[in-house]
């Protein structure tokens, strides 16, 4: 199988990117709509997330739930959290970006080492935002706010990029990232099921200077 080795930053989608990303020596987990802007909100007030397995009747906090927040949360997602958990396991550093602290993250990523692994979660094909629990969904759908998050922190980050990984910091850099995550699928539905103050917290770019890293089992 080929992979990004011989570069220092690299970037890979989903529970597959991770297992591709293994080798790496940080990998960034981005799930900008919306479990590493949840992190990022509760971390940045002194708090700490426990990413936990989501699972049938379990509901999704979000980040307008969590402005407020201190101390410990669990917070369970279908697609942050779990990746955050899969990383784990290959014995890499762990953080949690998104657009919010984007540059803090990358500061981080690079006190810790390389490669870099950035990992944009994506969404999944059959998953209703309105029926919280489901555990059948399909396959990996790319995002475009996972993709320009991702951008956002490559961007920050400096050695030798992949192409994959130099196209989504070009797509960052180029692009109208408000307005592309207003118009998206993603942005549309969470707007149009009324959670239109999740996506404008996603959306306060380069805000925070927290740079959640996983420490056995709790970001923090």
């Amino acid at each position: 199988m080929f992979s990004q080795e011989g570069y220092q930053l690299r970037l890979e989608w989903g529970p597959e990117g991770v297992t591709a990303l293994q080798d790496c020596a940080v990998l960034i987990i981005v799930d900008v709509l919306s479990f590493t802007t949840s992190v990022d909100l509760v971390v940045a007030r002194g708090g700490q997330v426990r990413p936990s397995r989501w699972t049938e009747g379990v509901r999704t906090l979000r980040p307008a739930t969590l402005v407020q927040a201190d101390g410990l949360v669990e917070l369970p997602s279908p697609n942050g959290s779990n990746l955050c958990a899969l990383a784990a396991e290959t014995g890499a550093h762990v953080l949690a970006g998104c657009l919010r602290n984007a540059r803090a993250v990358a500061r981080r990523a690079m006190e810790l080492g390389g490669p870099i692994g950035v990992v944009p979660a994506g969404e999944r094909w059959g998953l209703d935002i309105r029926e919280q629990g489901q555990r059948e969904f399909g396959p990996l759908r790319p995002s475009v706010e996972d993709f320009l998050g991702a951008g956002a922190i490559l961007d920050a980050l400096e050695g030798n990029a992949s192409p994959e990984a130099r196209l989504a910091a070009d797509a960052y850099r180029f692009t109208d990232v408000r307005a592309a995550v207003l118009s998206c699928v993603s942005g549309r539905e969470l707007i149009e099921y009324g959670h239109s103050r999740d996506v404008e917290l996603a959306l306060e770019m380069g805000v925070s200077e927290a740079a959640p890293v996983l420490v056995d089992g709790v970001l923090r």
